[in-house]
């Protein structure tokens, strides 16, 4: 491209607008520079996506989202944030028993937190972001704790449909 003058310019890339002539040694050093720039750029993006974040299924996210509605506004029962006296006897129960009692609902809580389009493996991170926040060393959901999860689950809503039918 050139200007008015005949002079030979860049087009800037990034805003579309025309930048200053640039000499010869740096459009050399330009020319060399981008690959490595480049490269840079794309490592730090491949780093940033391996880095946890405030995803839709990472327990902060949950808990911001969900949780925090009872267990961070002091709603009765609802074991606080934080709180290592209110969550000793729960996390005493274990993880995949605690979040599989939890999912289908126990004491005033409701199945799924009341959020039944939530998959158990973001519920599980958030009761496992609680927990840690009160001194549990949970993992993070993987595949067999989802199994042991499950498998506790069917075994508690099993004991309900029991109870269900002595009832009638």
């Amino acid at each position: 491209m050139r200007n008015s003058a005949g002079r030979r310019t860049s087009h800037h890339t990034l805003s579309g607008a025309l930048a200053m002539p640039l000499p010869a040694t740096a459009r050399r050093l330009a020319s060399r520079a981008a690959p490595a720039f480049l490269a840079t750029l794309v490592s730090g993006i491949a780093v940033a996506d391996k880095a946890p974040a405030d995803t839709p299924s990472s327990g902060k996210h949950v808990y911001n989202e969900i949780c925090s509605a009872c267990h961070g506004q002091g709603v009765p029962r609802a074991p606080q944030l934080g709180n290592r006296r209110q969550w000793a006897p729960l996390i005493r129960e274990g993880q995949a028993t605690l979040t599989a009692h939890a999912w289908v609902g126990v004491g005033g809580m409701p199945p799924r937190g009341g959020r039944t389009d939530l998959s158990l493996e973001a519920f599980a991170s958030g009761v496992a972001y609680m927990a840690r926040s009160a001194g549990a060393s949970w993992q993070a959901p993987d595949p067999a704790l989802l199994q042991r999860i499950e498998a506790e689950v069917r075994k508690r809503e099993a004991r309900r449909k029991t109870r269900g039918s002595k009832a009638g």
